[in-house]
């Protein structure tokens, strides 16, 4: 399970790159030029709203889903501090030969 919601989170970011690579904050770019073509063709003039929605909703998704990752996680195997115990034998210190 954690596998798949790894790369559910890897695509996520993908996308999320993808969106904030074609906005540009002063209107040009790849979603100014895209952008007035639909306007000019379909009436639509908000495709920096969508593209700020885009960008919100990517980022909601990679949030939740590492949070969820983490109920996934096994605890691991061994004593109470979480570290396997080698068996060690306690000697006494050497004598000195007199």
């Amino acid at each position: 399970m954690i596998a798949l919601i790894t790369i559910i989170i890897l695509l996520s970011c993908f996308i999320l790159g993808f969106f904030i690579l074609i906005q540009n904050p002063k209107g040009g770019g790849l979603s100014g030029t895209f952008g007035s073509l639909g306007s000019q063709v379909m009436g639509v003039k908000q495709s920096t709203d969508v593209m700020e929605k885009g960008t919100w909703t990517m980022i909601s998704i990679i949030g939740g889903l590492c949070i969820i990752s983490v109920l996934f996680f096994q605890k691991p195997q061994g004593g109470e501090n979480g570290a396997t115990k080698a068996s060690t034998s306690k000697s006494a210190p050497a004598r000195k030969g007199k």
